[in-house]
C-alpha cells in the first residue's frame, strides 16, 4: 500500500496530518500498538522538520507485510552538516519557530531512535531526503 502527502512549509496547523492518517492505517492494519507509536514519532519529526525548515515536501509511505517505509523530499536550505544535526540539542530552527515549541534539536535523533533504518541525504540551497525504515515483522 503507498500513501503520498504533501507538506508546506511554515503550515504548523497542519503538520502532524500525514503521522496521523498512517496511524490510523496502521491500526486498522492490527500493527503492535509499540511499532505505531515509533513510526508515528519518526514521522512526526520529519513533517516538523519540513514545516519548519522548507518551503514545500512530501511524504512517501509504502506499507507492506514486513516494513513501512518512509520518504521525506523537501525543497528547503539543506542540512549543511548532518553529524551535527544528528546530535542532540543542535538547532537551526528560528526564534519564531522556537517561540511555537518547535526547534529543540531533537528531531532528527528522535527519527534515528524510532526507525530500524535511517538515510538522509541532502544538498544545501536545495534540499534534504530522509529514508525511514522500521520493520513491522520479522
Amino acid at each position: 500500500m503507498q500513501f503520498k502527502y504533501d507538506l508546506e512549509g511554515g503550515n504548523f496547523s497542519r503538520a502532524g496530518h500525514a503521522s496521523s492518517e498512517v496511524k490510523k492505517i496502521l491500526k486498522q492494519l492490527n500493527v503492535d500498538a509499540r511499532i505505531i507509536k515509533r513510526i508515528v514519532v519518526a514521522l512526526y519529526e520529519g513533517e516538523v522538520n519540513v514545516v519548519a525548515h522548507a518551503h514545500k515536501g512530501v511524504v512517501m509511505v509504502d506499507i507492506d507485510e514486513k516494513r513501512i517505509y518512509i520518504r521525506i523530499e523537501d525543497e528547503g536550505p539543506g542540512i549543511p552538516d548532518i553529524n551535527l544535526a544528528m546530535q542532540e540539542g543542535f538547532s537551526t530552527a528560528s526564534a519564531s519557530v522556537r517561540e511555537m515549541g518547535f526547534g529543540a534539536g531533537m528531531g532528527l535523533p528522535n527519527i534515528k531512535k524510532n526507525t530500524d533504518q535511517l538515510n538522509i541525504e541532502s544538498e544545501v540551497g536545495k534540499g534534504t531526503v530522509l529514508e525511514m525504515t522500521t520493520m513491522i515483522s520479522s
